[in-house]
This record gives structure tokens, C-alpha cells and sequence, in this order.
């Protein structure tokens, strides 16, 4: 499994430091691995030390925590991952002790388990507690949606995305005051088509046999049915149907062993499309994996915050297709939010495969220069909106704010 790259390029600090102070900050954090929790602790570890502050990571582990220690900060280990009632206890204890051994002065959860420790922990040792989201949780049941409601008990609440910040907003009743946006930012260096070189792209394909003139529909993500694998399974029947050829799917998915995954190869097999389908592990080069896409698609069936795979593909200038619960207008330009000479991809209603089949015959029927410009004005985009200098920026400020101010009743 890879670790994601983030921008190791220390962010400009000033003038959100705080003068004199150096902060000493909690975070926890289910594991250290490659989830999205995972990379946005180790991007505030990053923001955070090269401002000149101390950070404690409290984690399962993983293969990030070296890049923790690189960017400075130190790694406790703690089973946060844990939902168990008596783990979940023994590590509320511990991250108590933790802040009054180390006088922390922030705790910073990502992810409910370790959120309802870190919520007690505060609270008991009185110190400001913040949260960061990164997708909207389903509430199948009323245990869900108690569990789930930790994550806006933050003195102040953080969401990657517009929409998560609405979505907080609407179950929980958090004022839009605690609520800040920071979307996750990009390392614009890796992701670059400047920077990879055709041969690379070339075995990309090849490691997913796929014929030089076909057409990749790209889907990066964990293989689970909130992620819509199986929208698009439908989807590729449909494009079958219609006549059009040269074309292959490619799920670039982990957790590979699941039953959704295991389902979803029978329905492939069912419907007759096991020649337009590929079901591949984790990317082992994710630029150059990008750069073989001729479009990259997530057909997500609940809030997805905001996926780093999008930037990541319009960093590369790579088109993307996104349902409406995928991403929202901070994250893809569409239409009819804004016109066609601004647009960075195609959106369609959640869980409609003939519409993102429709979606697709857009697209590849364009010419090749209007696809181009697409692409071009999505790296642009992500330039203009998610570097880690505006990432660092936001961070900085709100921190700022929080170990300045009171906290939430």
C-alpha cells in the first residue's frame, strides 16, 4: 500500500504565527496510513512545525509515521482506530495524560473514534478541542448519528469542502461561526503531466492491459458502495449498448477483499462487460495513472467531502465526471454553475447511470482541443485554490483564532 505525497515544501508562516508562542498541539488520528484523515494530519503536522509548533500525533501507526518525524512531529502510538468501549476508554486516559504531561494547548481530532476520546480529554483537561471532516458519515440508525455527532462537538469545526460545511450545518444545527473551510491541498510538483514522461504512462498501461488507443475511464478510491463502483459498472453496459468502443474502466481500488467488491465482479461478469472492466490494487504511480486517464470518474452515492483523487486528476489535466454527492461547486467547476469556457468536468444526479453514461458521450465527443482546455483550466483551478500556501494560510489563521479566543459553549 502507498503512502500519499503531500507538498514537503515549507509554507510561508507569517502573519498568522503567533508572536512569542509556540503551540503544542494533540492530534489524533485513527491510523497513519493512506486514508484521507491520515494525509490531512500529516499536511497539519507540516503546516503546523514549520510555523514553529510542536504536534504529538496519537495513532494506531502506519506507514506515514516516518513522514510525520520528518516534518517534525512525534508519533504516540495508541490503538485510535479502536471502537471497542474499553480501548476507546484506556485511550481517553492516556490522551488526558498526554495534555497535561506535555501542556498541550490544542487537541485536534480526525475521525469519530478517535474524536470521542479526544472530545473527553478536553474537556476534562479544559483545553480548546477541534475536528477536522473529510466526508459526511452515513446515520442509518440513531447509534450512528450519536456517534457521528462528536465530530461537530468542536470548538470549532473544520470541513474540506463547501459541502461538508453545509451538510454540518443542516444535521447538527452548527453555527456557520464555528464551522471553518479548509480544503486539502495538493503537491502540485508530483502533479504535474510537465513532470512525467510518456514512458511512464506507457507502462502504467501496460500493468493494466489496456490497448494504446483505448480510452481509460478512471475511478481511484477504497472499493465500498458509497463510492458508486457499481453506478458505474451500469454505466458501462449502457456505453456498450450504445456502440461505443475503445473504451476501459479502470477501478484503481483498495480493500480489494471486501464483499462489495466481490459482488460487484459478479454483477460485471452478469452483465457481460468483463472486457471494458479492469479491477486493479492501489496506484503505484498515481500522475502517471492520471496522465493515461482520458477522464477520471466518481460516482460516490453519499457526501464525499472532498476527494483527493479529483484534485490530484485535475492537477494532471485530466477531465473529470462527478455526481452530485461527490463534489460541489468548490471542488469541480460544472455546468450550468458556470459556463463552458470555464468548466473543469461534467457533473450528473447521484446514482443515475444513464446520466453519467450520457456524461461520458459528452465528453468523448468533443473535440480533442475543447477536452484539452478543460483539463488545462482544472490545473489551474487547483493552482488558484488548493496549494499548500493556501492550505498553510487557513490553518495558521484558525489556530490563531482558537488559541486566542474562548471556547464554544
Amino acid at each position: 500500500m502507498n503512502a500519499p505525497h503531500l507538498a514537503k515544501d515549507s509554507p510561508p508562516v507569517a502573519p498568522y504565527e503567533l508572536p512569542g508562542r509556540a503551540l503544542t498541539v494533540l492530534i489524533a488520528v485513527p491510523t497513519l496510513e493512506s486514508g484521507a484523515a491520515d494525509a490531512g494530519a500529516l499536511g497539519l503536522v507540516r503546516i503546523l512545525s514549520a510555523a514553529g509548533h510542536r504536534t504529538i500525533v496519537a495513532s494506531r501507526g502506519g506507514p506515514l509515521a516516518a513522514d510525520v518525524r520528518e516534518a517534525g512531529g512525534e508519533c504516540i502510538t495508541l490503538d485510535m482506530a479502536s471502537r471497542n468501549p474499553i480501548a476507546m476508554l484506556r485511550n481517553t486516559v492516556a490522551l488526558a495524560r498526554l495534555v497535561r504531561e506535555r501542556g498541550c494547548d490544542i487537541v485536534h481530532a480526525h475521525g469519530r473514534a478517535p474524536a470521542w476520546c479526544a472530545y473527553i480529554a478536553a474537556r476534562v483537561t479544559g483545553v480548546p478541542f477541534l475536528t477536522t471532516w473529510y466526508k459526511g458519515f452515513r446515520e442509518q440508525n440513531a447509534f450512528k448519528r450519536i456517534y457521528n455527532r462528536v465530530m461537530a462537538r468542536g470548538d470549532r469545526v473544520i470541513a474540506v469542502s463547501d459541502q461538508l460545511a453545509e451538510l454540518i450545518n443542516e444535521r447538527y444545527g452548527t453555527p456557520f461561526d464555528r464551522i471553518a473551510v479548509v480544503p486539502s491541498c495538493v503537491d502540485l510538483g508530483r502533479f504535474d503531466p510537465a513532470a512525467v514522461p510518456e514512458e511512464r504512462v506507457r507502462a502504467v498501461r501496460r500493468a493494466w492491459g489496456v490497448a494504446d488507443d483505448a480510452r481509460v475511464i478512471l475511478s481511484v478510491g477504497r472499493m465500498r458502495h458509497r463510492k458508486g463502483h457499481h453506478v458505474m459498472v451500469r454505466a458501462a453496459v449502457r456505453l456498450k449498448a450504445m456502440g461505443l468502443k475503445d473504451f476501459v474502466c479502470v477501478f484503481a481500488a483498495e480493500d480489494q477483499g471486501t464483499r462489495y467488491a466481490a459482488e460487484l465482479w459478479d454483477s460485471v461478469l452478469a452483465a457481460g462487460c468483463s472486457d471494458v472492466i479492469r479491477m486493479t490494487g492501489p496506484l503505484d504511480d498515481p500522475p502517471a495513472a492520471y496522465a493515461a486517464g482520458a477522464a477520471v470518474v466518481s460516482a460516490a452515492v453519499q457526501p464525499e467531502g472532498l476527494q483527493r483523487a479529483l484534485l490530484e486528476a485535475q492537477a494532471m489535466e485530466r477531465p473529470v465526471v462527478v455526481s452530485d454527492a461527490a463534489a460541489g461547486g468548490d471542488v469541480v467547476l460544472t455546468p450550468p454553475a458556470v459556463g463552458d469556457d470555464r468548466i473543469t468536468g461534467l457533473r450528473f444526479s447521484t446514482g443515475d447511470d444513464a446520466a453519467l453514461a450520457a456524461a461520458l458521450i459528452r465528453l468523448f465527443s468533443m473535440p480533442d482541443p475543447a477536452r484539452r482546455a478543460m483539463g488545462q483550466r482544472g490545473r489551474a483551478w487547483v493552482l488558484g485554490h488548493f496549494s499548500l500556501t493556501a492550505a498553510a494560510e487557513q490553518t495558521l489563521r484558525l489556530y490563531a483564532d482558537v488559541a486566542g479566543g474562548t471556547k464554544a459553549a
